[in-house]
């Protein structure tokens, strides 16, 4: 392995982490029952927000499921009213998917759940711990994003 050495730490670092994401996709997923969504919904719904109004091709992609897979999800979502489908300005024959206002106000309830949830867990721990621990996660994050983003341009 490119003569890097897996130390004690590094072991560690991988075997929380590991364990710290089953413990919050669990709590995730128990927030977004309190909810009445699925995890690809959730997914579903910050893509087309994060990214606007997209088709069902590209969501399809952007989520590495089947158009028919997301065709389904985004008709359920639709039955509750967080989406609508509506033809492009430009080209009516192809149509984009867009969130309504209840979607986004969904969206922001689970993240403040969620947030609530990990500031319980980190209420015992000093802002110093706290602000070394968010550097820490963004350093990790952004070198592994970068690793990715190399890999797209090749």
């Amino acid at each position: 392995m490119n003569n890097v050495e897996i130390g004690e730490n590094v072991i560690g670092i991988e075997k929380y982490l590991r364990k710290t994401d089953h413990i919050i996709r669990k709590k995730g997923r128990e927030i977004l029952n309190d909810f009445n969504m699925t995890s690809p919904q959730f997914i579903a719904l910050q893509k087309l927000i994060g990214d606007g109004e997209l088709t069902i091709g590209e969501l399809s992609h952007k989520m590495k499921l089947a158009c028919s897979t997301i065709t389904d999800l985004i008709d359920r979502m639709e039955k509750n009213r967080l989406v609508v489908r509506k033809k492009d300005e430009k080209d009516k024959r192809v149509v984009r998917i867009q969130v309504q206002q209840i979607g986004h106000d969904l969206v922001q309830k689970v993240l403040q759940k969620r947030r609530l949830y990990l500031a319980e867990k980190l209420r015992n721990f000093e802002e110093k711990d706290k602000d070394f621990l968010r550097q820490s996660l963004e350093t990790l994050y952004f070198a592994m994003k970068h690793e990715e983003d190399k890999k797209k341009d090749e």
